[in-house]
């Protein structure tokens, strides 16, 4: 684990102990920093005491000296006000960073691969981590997937550190630099957190700080904003720009366009394959994802064949259209992820036959957006607090039911996808709506949903 040393001796305040937050105040006492912690939650704190770290309430009017707060990235850092314990922070001095910032004073070794994006950064991440590991190179994959960074083993001259990066992450992480940086796209999301989509696009960026002549930039140029950004690094940027596409071909760049990827991003250097069949990369959305990883795979050294391999033996990612299973005519497909608008026109475009379940805590703009792609749905299945209003979306263009909970609405897409008799009918969660009302993340709705659909399958053979 990264061990942290560099606050040796020095005051250091934690606050939020979530996964990350522990996982960082841990490091930071076994390296002998003076480490004090709080959260708003109990429960985490007696988890600290137990830990052996230092619990100390961090609103008291006499705010400890510190060097340093980290701040958990879900604590407000500038919008839409700062959070009262980071103008504490600041009064006293202290800077206020994240746990990647920490992460990097430590790394001693070791390439970085950055991705970030509003969509698809955590499919693009682990993809990157599973062509590096397949092809037997040493690679860890963290930060806002799956382990803290501070968690992460240590890696080598020749190891790999794969690290997803919100813009709250960025935000907290002055020093900020990658060997390999990928941008997926920019969309509207945590506009409250950033002020507006300038304020958003901004911290997005970051993801090239710093680069040299030395270190790659891959970034999608179908985004309007992405593209933008791709410009202005080809006029300023230090580093080499790989573009990558799903509409068109791209000299230096990686494309996938109907299903064929094409690589030529090393030159004469080019290859091809067909993508179209392997399930756990169906849809342009993950198209762009697999042009993104495959840009970093080669710039990361892998060869062509072990890209082809890695490829076909990728096994997608839980909650992110994953095929649960199927029975007769009917598949089942948890996207329980897609907790917007933007994310769930991914999973509407890669089927037909669509039995939709949808709903959960509305979201700005609501399924507005998706109603070009209503003609695929053949019945909506409504939950949760939007379920009122989505019916009023559809009310016309699509048929929908509104159902009392995520089982019940399993059970009654199923049951109408397979009367239908379609051939492939799709029982797809695809929510386009936050979780919170009925759930406490979208992994507990996608594996509630899961287990519906598993009982159901198993029920033919009952």
């Amino acid at each position: 684990m990264m061990q942290s040393h560099a606050y040796q001796n020095k005051n250091i305040a934690v606050f939020g102990l979530g996964k990350s937050g522990l996982a960082t105040a841990r490091q930071l006492h076994l390296g002998e920093a003076h480490v004090f912690v709080w959260d708003d939650d109990e429960a985490r704190r007696k988890a600290a005491l137990e830990a052996g770290l230092t619990v100390q309430d961090l609103f008291q009017k006499s705010w400890p000296e510190a060097e340093a707060l980290i701040l958990s990235p879900g604590v407000p850092l500038t919008h839409p006000a700062p959070h009262p314990v980071v103008e504490l922070a600041k009064k006293a001095g202290a800077s206020v960073i994240g746990d990647v910032e920490i992460f990097l004073k430590e790394k001693e070794a070791g390439r970085v691969i950055g991705i970030t994006g509003t969509n698809g950064k955590s499919t693009t991440s682990a993809l990157i981590h599973h062509l590096l590991s397949e092809a037997g190179k040493s690679s860890a994959l963290g930060g806002n997937i799956g382990t803290p960074v501070m968690d992460l083993p240590e890696q080598d001259e020749d190891g790999n550190y794969v690290l997803e990066l919100s813009s709250y992450q960025l935000d907290l992480t002055p020093s900020w630099h990658a060997d390999i940086a990928v941008l997926l796209n920019i969309t509207p999301d945590h506009l409250d957190r950033h002020g507006d989509m300038a304020g958003y696009a901004a911290v997005k960026r970051r993801i090239f700080q710093r680069q040299t002549e030395d270190d790659v930039a891959i970034i999608n140029i179908d985004d309007a904003l992405c593209e933008h950004i791709a410009t202005c690094l080809a006029i300023h940027g230090e580093g080499k720009l790989i573009p990558v596409s799903t509409t068109t071909p791209v000299d230096g760049g990686v494309a996938v366009i109907d299903g064929r990827l094409e690589d030529r991003s090393f030159g004469d250097q080019s290859w091809a394959m067909d993508i179209s069949k392997i399930g756990s990369l169906r849809g342009r959305h993950n198209w762009q994802n697999a042009a993104a990883a495959v840009a970093a795979a080669r710039s990361a050294g892998l060869t062509p064949d072990e890209i082809r391999i890695g490829l076909m033996l990728f096994g997608g990612l839980s909650h992110r259209t994953e095929e649960v299973g199927r029975r007769d005519n009917v598949l089942f497909i948890n996207d329980s992820k897609a907790t917007n608008a933007e994310a769930a026109e991914k999973a509407l475009t890669s089927f037909e036959n669509i039995f939709w379940i949808a709903g959960g805590r509305e979201k700005a703009g609501g399924i507005t957006a998706l109603e070009p792609h209503f003609d695929r749905i053949s019945e909506a299945f409504l939950i949760g607090e939007a379920a009122d209003s989505f019916a009023a979306t559809l009310k016309g263009k699509a048929p929908a039911r509104k159902c009392k909970d995520l089982e019940e609405a399993v059970r009654q897409a199923a049951e109408a996808a397979l009367r239908s008799g379609k051939k492939d009918a799709i029982v797809l969660l695809s929510p386009a709506a936050a979780s919170f009302d009925q759930f406490t993340s979208f992994e507990a709705r996608g594996d509630v949903f899961r287990a519906a659909a598993t009982r159901w399958i198993e029920e033919e053979g009952a």
